[in-house]
């Protein structure tokens, strides 16, 4: 699917103006097919333009994007002098409650200051957040008013934090205008500590912690850094930001039920945006409106931690072996043979299936254009080897059907 077509014509129906005709969550093409997703927006770091929007002002649980303004409230305590890169982050009892995504540092611990910045971008940190919390305003809910009053300072006029970290809470919500400013007053208030979000990894102990944001390596060499946020609730989202021939664009997307979807769709829609000549001609950012109502729920918690197949393209099935590295290996072989045939590689889909006492792994390439999916299969069958396209809707727990 043409996304310069598919974004024209949503924009067309939705409007630069902000006003929210498309629902919150709303088709947008895949390399496959369409998928679910929620708000997004492409703005000028520059010039502050909208390029491409859809519901930018609609409310949204910002989930680990709330940490952005954590690490805002770091670097404004870095710059005044008040903190040093080398100071300690104390732990207290609280913050080592924190659940997971964590650092896990007990009670009475600390880490430098710095580390623990790499730790809120490469790990997003729930218990690092706190600690900050802790640190720079004596408890989280008083920090989580100074996140908010900071918002508003920044003109993030629908942004409300409850928490240092983005875990779950019905209050705790923004709009991707709000959180696409809060990116450009990053990089306009702290440039000299701006690259700490372009950390892909970093060593804590005798461990090394990474990687970090995928989209730097999706769209590499251009992308330069920020922040991913998943809660159920809120599906997967992210900031991110790349500069291509000398210009920085910042984008904000909402609502996938995947990582890899959302990547994706944040490499087509940043070439997309790259490619619009406007003129200057359209609104800026902080002119958008932020609008009313109740965010979106992606993924309500029965269907959240269970195994569900969310893309749009076809399967092919390889057959259901003993052991993840068999069904591993029949993996590669086919997604060798769909590069041999000159055909875009699927995504890895090992699925365990149980059947009584006995769980097996099935072998599945996901996400395939129905033809490269049947012509792989065809040579597949040419040589009596097994092979089975598998539609979505096929895949249905407990995935008996995929017993072998």
């Amino acid at each position: 699917m043409n996304l310069r077509l598919f974004l024209a014509c949503l924009l067309a129906l939705s409007g630069l103006s902000g006003a929210s005709a498309v629902a919150q969550i709303s088709p947008v093409p895949s390399p496959s097919g369409l998928v679910p997703a929620g708000p997004y927006l492409v703005v000028d770091a520059a010039s502050g333009e909208a390029l491409l929007q859809r519901s930018a002002g609609a409310p949204w649980y910002p989930a680990s994007l709330a940490k952005l303004m954590t690490i805002y409230l770091v670097f404004e305590e870095l710059k005044a002098g008040r903190l040093n890169l080398s100071s300690p982050l104390p732990f207290s009892a609280h913050a080592a409650s924190m659940p997971p995504s964590k650092l896990g540092v007990g009670p009475g611990g600390s880490v430098p200051v710095e580390l623990a910045l790499q730790a809120l971008v490469v790990r997003s940190a729930n218990d690092v957040a706190a600690a900050f919390g802790d640190l720079l305003s004596g408890s989280e809910p008083t920090f989580a008013k100074r996140m908010t009053d900071t918002a508003r300072r920044l003109g993030m006029t629908a942004t409300t934090f409850r928490n240092a970290s983005g875990l779950p809470d019905p209050d705790q919500q923004s709009s991707a205008r709000d959180l696409a400013m809060l990116a450009m007053a990053l990089m306009r208030d702290f440039p000299q500590y701006y690259p700490y979000f372009h950390t892909q990894e970093f060593t804590y102990g005798k461990h090394r912690i990474g990687p970090g944001v995928k989209f730097l390596d999706v769209y590499s060499p251009y992308a330069d850094g920020l922040k991913t946020g998943f809660i159920c609730s809120s599906g997967f989202n992210i900031v991110g930001s790349a500069v291509r021939d000398g210009r920085r664009l910042i984008g904000v997307a909402f609502g996938f039920r995947r990582g890899d979807l959302r990547d994706e769709f944040m490499v087509r829609m940043f070439d997309e945006a790259y490619g619009l000549k406007t003129a200057g001609s359209r609104q800026k950012v902080w002119q958008l409106p932020n609008s009313g109502g109740a965010p979106a729920t992606v993924l309500g918690q029965g269907e959240c931690g269970g195994i569900r197949y969310d893309m749009p393209g076809d399967a092919v099935w390889f057959g259901t072996f003993g052991n993840w590295a068999q069904a591993r290996a029949a993996y590669d072989q086919g997604q060798a043979e769909l590069g041999t045939l000159g055909l875009r590689p699927g995504k890895e889909y090992i699925l365990p299936v149980t059947q009584g006492k006995a769980t097996r792994q099935a072998a599945i390439i996901a996400d395939l254009e129905p033809s490269a999916a049947e012509k792989l299969c065809a040579g597949y069958r040419a040589r009596k080897g097994f092979c089975e396209v598998r539609k979505p809707h096929d895949f249905v727990a407990p995935f008996g059907a995929f017993w072998r």
